[in-house]
C-alpha cells in the first residue's frame, strides 16, 4: 500500500450514512443469536450471516456460494487490520462511521474489498478535502491502486495545479515511471516555462540512478525540450552528477543542436496551462488614426491579447462598457477589469472575462468609484488601492471575495495616492511610484503585507515617476517608462531586487512611454502601446500621442527588441497575464 504523507495536523471526522444500515447490533454484544466470528489477528468480532449477507454482497457471496467458509462457524480476515474489522461491522450494523486520518487509508481498502460502496465514497471525500501538495502524489498513487477513478483524477488535478510546490517535496522522487509519465506528459501542469518541468524530471532520474539511468530518454521525451533556451540546458545538465545520464544529456543536447531529432523532437507547444496571454483591457485613443472597435469619445471598450509563445495578438470580446485607467487583474483564470473612467464619470463598476466562453459578465461594484488606482490578487481575493476617488485623490484600500461577490473595505494607504503601480509577490504586495498630495511623481516604494495590514517603505527608485508600468519577473521588479517632472516621459527602466532592497537601471526603452500595458512571461517583458511626447499643451500627468508599438525585454541580455505592434494605438489600458 503506498503511503498518503502528511495528512493536515488537525483531526477531521466524517460520518458517512450507509442505506445498508440495519440498527443497533445488540444482539452481539451479549452474543445472542451469533453464528459466525469474524477473526483479524487476536480481534475477534460475533456476527450474524444473515445481516451480513444482507448487507454486504462480499458475505453474502461467501455465505450464498458454497464457499468454504459458509460451512465453518468462523471467517479468518487476514488483509483487515484488526482495528479496522470493528469498524466495518460497526458500520454494516448501523450505517454509520467516523473516518479520521489514522484510519482512512485502511477503512478504504478495507471497504473496497467488502464491495461497501457507500464507505468507499466516504473515505474518498475525506482525502479530497485533505489534498494538498505535500500529499497529492501520495493520494494519486492510493487512489489508483484501489481504482478510486474519482479521487485520483481529483488528486492528479491538485498535483498539476500545484505543480512548482508538488516538484519540490520527496513524493516525486517516490513515484514509479509510469505515474511519473503521466504527470510529465500533461497539458495540464502548471508551469511558467519549461525548466519548472526538466529540474524535476532529472532529480527524479538521480534520486536512484543505478535503476532510472535507463529511463532517461523515455522521460526526457516528455519534457518540451525545444521550449528552453541551449543556455538553461547546459546549466541544468551542470547539475547532474550521475555520469551516464550526463552523457545522455548532451546527447539530446546534441542532436537538438544537429537539427536531426533523432532523439527529442524539435518543435514543440506550450502546454495548455503555461501558454501565457497578455490581456489588454480598455484605455484610450488620443492620435488621428483609426480607432478600434467599440471606441466612444476615445474611450475603448475593446480587449485584446497577446500570446507571449506565437508573438500574436488577438482580438477577444468587448467589455460591457468603454474604460480607461481601470484596474485589471487575473484571479482564479479569469480576468477582472474594475473601475477607471468614462468620459467624466469615475467607476465603481466592474466585469469578469471568462476565457472558456469569451465573455464578460459583471460583478459586484466597489464600495469606492475610483481610477488610476492599483488592483491585484492575493490569496484568493482581488485588492484594489487607492486611485482617484471622486474629485480627490484616495488612500482607501478594499478587497474583493469572488465568493460572495461583494467589496468590503479594510484599510488606507499611509496617504492618498494615485497612477501608482502595484504588483504582488511572495505573499505581500508592493506599490512603486505614483503622485500623492505632496509630490506630482513620487520615487516611492511600499511593501503591504495583507495579513497584518501592515505598512512600511523600502528602498526608493532612482527616478520619481507615475504611470509607469510595474512587473514581476524572476525575483525583480520592473518599472518601465512613465512621466516623469518637468513634463517628461520616461523611456528609463529600473529593477528592485526583493533580495537585497535594491534598485538598478537596465536597458532603456526604445521610445519613451507612459501608461503602457505590460506583462512577463517565459523570461521576458512585454510592452505595448502608452503616450509618448506629442505636441500642444497637456495635463501634467497625460501625454497626448498614442504608441502603437510593442518592445520585449531579455534580462539575460539587458536589451530591447521591437515586438508585434498593437492593432491599434492605446494607452491608459489595463493590463493583465492570463
Amino acid at each position: 500500500m503506498s503511503s498518503v504523507r502528511a495528512l493536515t495536523s488537525y483531526v477531521f471526522l466524517v460520518t458517512v450514512y450507509a442505506a445498508s444500515g440495519v440498527g443497533e447490533r445488540d444482539g452481539t454484544r451479549d452474543g445472542r443469536f451469533c453464528d459466525i466470528d469474524l477473526i483479524s489477528g487476536k480481534t475477534k468480532v460475533r456476527a450474524h450471516r444473515v445481516v451480513l449477507a444482507a448487507s454486504c454482497e462480499y458475505f453474502d457471496a461467501m455465505f450464498n456460494v458454497g464457499l468454504e467458509e459458509s460451512q465453518k462457524g468462523r471467517v479468518i480476515l487476514p488483509s483487515v487490520p484488526p482495528g479496522i474489522l470493528p469498524m466495518i461491522i460497526d458500520f454494516i450494523y448501523t450505517g454509520e462511521i467516523e473516518i479520521d486520518k489514522a484510519t482512512v487509508q485502511h477503512l478504504m481498502i478495507a471497504a473496497d474489498m467488502f464491495q461497501l460502496r457507500e464507505l468507499v465514497i466516504g473515505c474518498g471525500e475525506f482525502l479530497k478535502r485533505e489534498l494538498h501538495p505535500s500529499n497529492a502524489l501520495g493520494i494519486f498513487r492510493f487512489a489508483e491502486t484501489h481504482n478510486c477513478i474519482e479521487l485520483a483524477e481529483e488528486a492528479l488535478a491538485h498535483a498539476q495545479a500545484n505543480w512548482n510546490l508538488v516538484a519540490n517535496g520527496d513524493e516525486l522522487l517516490e513515484l514509479p515511471l509510469q505515474q511519473l509519465n503521466t504527470l510529465l506528459s500533461s497539458e495540464q501542469l502548471k508551469v511558467d516555462n519549461e525548466a519548472q518541468v526538466l529540474y524535476p524530471a532529472l532529480k527524479w532520474l538521480e534520486y536512484d540512478p543505478a535503476n532510472r539511468r535507463r529511463h532517461c530518454f523515455e522521460v526526457l521525451s516528455h519534457v518540451r525540450l525545444p521550449l528552453i533556451s541551449p543556455q538553461i540546458l547546459d546549466d541544468a545538465i551542470k547539475t547532474v552528477q550521475d555520469p551516464s545520464i550526463v552523457v545522455a544529456l548532451k546527447t539530446v543536447r546534441v542532436d537538438m543542436k544537429s537539427g536531426r531529432g533523432a532523439l527529442v523532437s524539435l518543435s514543440a507547444e506550450p502546454r495548455a496551462r503555461a501558454r501565457r496571454m497578455l490581456v489588454v483591457a480598455g484605455g484610450s485613443c488620443h492620435d488621428a488614426a483609426p480607432h478600434p472597435p467599440h471606441a466612444a469619445d476615445n474611450i475603448l471598450s475593446s480587449v485584446l491579447k497577446f500570446d507571449l509563445h506565437k508573438r500574436e495578438w488577438e482580438e477577444l470580446s468587448s467589455m460591457g462598457i468603454a474604460r480607461i485607467q481601470p484596474g485589471v487583474a487575473m484571479l482564479g483564470g479569469r480576468v477582472y477589469a474594475v473601475g477607471g473612467e468614462q468620459g467624466s464619470q469615475i467607476l465603481a463598476n466592474g466585469e469578469v472575462y471568462d476565457p472558456q466562453t469569451d465573455k464578460w459578465s459583471n460583478i459586484a461594484p466597489m464600495k469606492e468609484a475610483r481610477c488610476e488606482f492599483g488592483l491585484t490578487a492575493w490569496n484568493g481575493n482581488l485588492y484594489a488601492f487607492g486611485g482617484w476617488v471622486g474629485s480627490d485623490m484616495g488612500s482607501s484600500v478594499e478587497v474583493y471575495d469572488p465568493i460572495s461577490d461583494e467589496w468590503t473595505l479594510c484599510g488606507k494607504m499611509p496617504e492618498p495616492r494615485f497612477g501608482m503601480g502595484v504588483v504582488n509577490f511572495e505573499g505581500l504586495i508592493y506599490v512603486v511610484g505614483g503622485c500623492t498630495h505632496t509630490w506630482r511623481h513620487t520615487r516611492d516604494l511600499l511593501c503591504y503585507a495583507p495579513g497584518s495590514r501592515k505598512w512600511r517603505a523600502l528602498a526608493p527608485m532612482r527616478h520619481a515617476r507615475s504611470q509607469a508600468a510595474a512587473v514581476v519577473l524572476g525575483a525583480h521588479l520592473y518599472v518601465i517608462g512613465g512621466n516623469a517632472p518637468r513634463r517628461t516621459v520616461l523611456a528609463s527602466v529600473e529593477r528592485y531586487s526583493f533580495d537585497d532592497d535594491s534598485w538598478e537601471e537596465v536597458a532603456s526603452l526604445a521610445e519613451a512611454r507612459a501608461g503602457c500595458a505590460a506583462g512577463a512571461a517565459d523570461g521576458v517583458l512585454v510592452v505595448a502601446g502608452g503616450d509618448s511626447e506629442g505636441a500642444g499643451e497637456r495635463a501634467f500627468y497625460r501625454a497626448r500621442t498614442t504608441l502603437a508599438s510593442a518592445e520585449l525585454y531579455e534580462p539575460a541580455r539587458d536589451a530591447w527588441r521591437a515586438a508585434p505592434p498593437l492593432p491599434h494605438a492605446r494607452a491608459e489600458a489595463g493590463a493583465a497575464l492570463l
